[in-house]
């Protein structure tokens, strides 16, 4: 290992790789829990779909906007680029101070943590529930270690070659997608469920144990379905590693993210033919993937969709640990992150040294906080920089008007602002709704403004 840019990074991704990292990247542990979850918030059969379907919509919209960015600025770092450029180092490290402290790593830990819970399906001692020690306030369990070994393994096979890492992630991509495919067939197939189960379809119904408005309500339990949309824009990050990325980055953002929109949208439409909404909120561990495959195929539907979602969040995580790790690298090379982070291997051309940063954060917040927490905290945040970020693109086309783009945003002005409009929206009664989760993701935000200005200072006086 050394330090300098004697040692770059690669082009060895095609299309096929870059879709696969969007659609692997984003179907994790999400849509396997998170709609038990929202029924705890809104038990209207009708929104609980349409939250899904405007979710995708705003997430192919999102996309369409990027797409323009990356083909224009195909460097590494994605996203952290875009917003230097509109806007500002200090706001571009500010999303690069969060995405490591909450939403890439957070992300890391809640897959994590939802991957042990499911392998505790075969071994029941790997638990929540199973406490190793406890220190005041402070509690160990099995899942939490399986989540960390899990997070460390990942790590290494992606220091070891982009190339392994995208291997690894569009076999399980493949694997996950057929897996899903095959419980939407066998739910629409089940002689005992129903249609009716669909209706009322737009009259708000929320829980008796709720304490916030319809639209409070509404939001937090569209930031759950948000958490699983999270992560499309990861592939950005990698623009340095694509091959053709003028071409491959804006068709693998459209296509991976219109895969996935209506991925979720039937699967969960295929959850509530079998379960009822207010039967849904209900589920032990919100396992509603895993209660609906039992409903419909006994014994042998658990075993199946426990091995599905074990596939899935392996290889979701495998996406997330592969990408993040770029921005920090970017971050690194402007002196505003820890200087070994812009260290590539000299053999496997990797940012080994940012994985392993990454690394060990994602672990310990393995140890904190719940799985809905992680949920809420980190979809508000990355939400936030994500309408900065289409914002940004207004911006560009001004500041950067010479620029060449190979790629132009369909629809634009109307998709990003529609866009910005529903996002914004969220982004408030998300808010209202949760207090302290967002809260916890805005103070993390802000605690990066004095760590940037004391960074700043180390680079002046470096250079004085």
């Amino acid at each position: 290992m050394h330090d300098g840019p004697k040692t770059s990074l690669k082009r060895n991704l095609n299309l096929l790789d870059a879709t696969t990292l969007v659609i692997g990247s984003m179907i994790g542990s999400g849509i396997f829990i998170a709609p038990s979850l929202m029924a705890n918030y809104i038990q209207t059969p009708g929104l609980i779909i349409l939250l899904w379907l405007v979710g995708g919509i705003l997430t192919v919209f999102g996309s369409l906007s990027y797409a323009e960015l990356a083909a224009a600025m195909p460097r590494s770092g994605g996203q952290y680029i875009f917003l230097k450029e509109a806007y500002s180092p200090l706001i571009a490290f500010l999303y690069g101070w969060t995405l490591f402290l909450v939403i890439q790593s957070g992300f890391i830990a809640a897959v994590a943590v939802a991957f042990a819970k499911y392998l505790g399906v075969f071994i029941e001692s790997f638990s929540e529930a199973n406490i190793i020690f406890t220190l005041g306030n402070f509690s160990l369990n099995t899942a939490q270690i399986v989540a960390i070994l899990s997070i460390i393994l990942l790590t290494f096979i992606n220091i070891l070659g982009v190339k392994l890492g995208a291997v690894v992630q569009n076999v399980f991509t493949i694997l996950k997608i057929s897996a899903i495919v095959a419980l939407i067939i066998f739910s629409f197939l089940f002689t005992g469920g129903s249609t009716g189960n669909f209706f009322p379809v737009l009259t708000p119904i929320l829980p008796e144990t709720i304490r916030m408005s319809f639209f409070a309500a509404l939001a937090v339990a569209m930031s759950k379905a948000l958490f699983a949309y999270d992560a499309w824009n990861s592939v950005t990050f990698a623009a340095e590693e694509i091959k053709k990325p003028d071409v491959n980055l804006p068709r693998a953002l459209v296509l991976g993210t219109l895969i996935t929109a209506f991925v979720y949208t039937t699967v969960t439409m295929a959850y509530l033919y079998v379960v009822p909404a207010e039967k849904m909120a209900l589920v032990p561990d919100n396992r509603i993937a895993a209660e609906v495959s039992y409903i419909v195929l006994g014994n042998s539907g658990l075993i199946f969709i426990t091995i599905a979602i074990l596939i899935s969040t392996f290889g979701c995580n495998n996406g997330l640990i592969l990408a993040g790790p770029r921005v920090y690298y970017a971050m690194a090379n402007d002196k505003l992150f820890f200087s070994k982070a812009k260290n590539v291997h000299p053999k496997y051309q990797t940012p080994a040294v940012s994985l392993w940063y990454q690394c060990l954060w994602a672990c310990l917040l393995t140890l904190t906080g719940t799985y809905s927490d992680l949920l809420t905290y980190t979809a508000f945040a990355s939400l936030l920089f994500n309408v900065l970020t289409v914002i940004g693109l207004f911006i560009l086309r001004k500041k950067l008007k010479d620029i060449p783009r190979p790629y132009k945003t369909y629809g634009y002005p109307l998709t990003p602002l529609l866009y910005i409009l529903v996002a914004v929206f969220f982004i408030v009664y998300i808010f209202i709704g949760d207090i302290r989760n967002s809260g916890f993701g805005l103070i993390i935000i802000l605690t990066g403004i004095p760590v940037y200005l004391l960074m700043r200072k180390r680079i002046i006086n470096s250079n004085a």
